[in-house]
């Protein structure tokens, strides 16, 4: 009989973890990405992780993983294999995912990607439009087909306001949220309005841009990443957040190659 399932996903700035029994997650975390960080640091981590929330590491059995991040990869890879004595799943060339890529090089597609195009199709009809807000906004198309056709990748919000407060020098260094009013009272509302506004507008213009262009059909759009939630009730294009989109991708995706890791 399976165990539970461990799922990762190693982004460019955070790396979040989850843990499945069945359809069911159980727990999940995020932690920063640091490409120096050692095997056993790691380890340290996510077993202090797993006894916070009283999930025995002994229940796990399997482990899928999507990466960005190459450097990071091998010392996840090393840990989940050293601790749960199982050869993990890892996202690309080859692994069956329930998703026809149509582009230009398959291979250059993010692993995070194509979770979330699996995930958020074992959720909902096609058309989908998926806009994930990470440490690149990216936006991905997936066609009444079930084909991943491609999508657009922005500057992510935190990404872009670093550098506005690194090369301006009288600009600080501020939080990202909604602010009182779109017309900012001083720098500070005025940045937070600039960002968030500005994000907003850009989402719901490339979203209706890409609706055009899947015309007459009707996407359904998912927004999924960490400020998925504080950006969704100003827009207009997206319909629903899925915060653990990316997580219940790896699972679904982990079902799907089951057989073939069990041989």
């Amino acid at each position: 009989m399976p165990g539970r399932l461990l799922v990762i996903d190693i982004g460019n700035t955070q790396i979040v973890l989850g843990v499945y029994d069945g359809e069911d997650i159980m727990a999940s975390w995020r932690i920063d990405t640091r490409k120096k960080r050692t095997e056993d640091e790691f380890a340290i981590i996510v077993s202090q992780l797993f006894s916070l929330d009283g999930v025995p590491m002994g229940s796990v059995s399997d482990v899928a993983i999507s990466c960005v991040v190459p450097a990071v990869l091998p010392i996840v890879v090393t840990f989940a294999t050293n601790a749960f004595s199982c050869e993990p799943l890892i996202v690309g060339p080859g692994v069956k995912t329930g998703v026809s890529i149509n582009i230009e090089n398959p291979k250059e597609l993010g692993a995070d990607r194509i979770a979330n195009a699996a995930g958020a199709l074992a959720r909902y009809e096609p058309p989908l439009i998926v806009v994930d807000f990470g440490t690149a906004i990216t936006i991905d198309v997936v066609s009444a087909k079930s084909e991943y056709l491609g999508g657009a990748i922005v500057p992510g919000i935190r990404l872009s306001l670093n550098a506005l407060y690194e090369r301006a020098a009288k600009l600080p260094d501020i939080e990202f949220t909604r602010p009182p009013s779109v017309v900012g009272k001083n720098t500070v509302t005025s940045m937070q309005s600039g960002a968030y506004y500005g994000y907003v507008s850009l989402v719901d213009g490339i979203v209706n841009r890409i609706k055009e262009s899947l015309a007459p059909k009707t996407p359904k759009v998912i927004a999924t990443g960490g400020e998925a939630r504080l950006v969704a009730p100003a827009s207009s294009t997206i319909d629903v957040v899925e915060e653990r989109l990316t997580l219940e991708g790896l699972r679904v995706i982990h079902m799907k190659n089951r057989t073939n890791m069990r041989q």
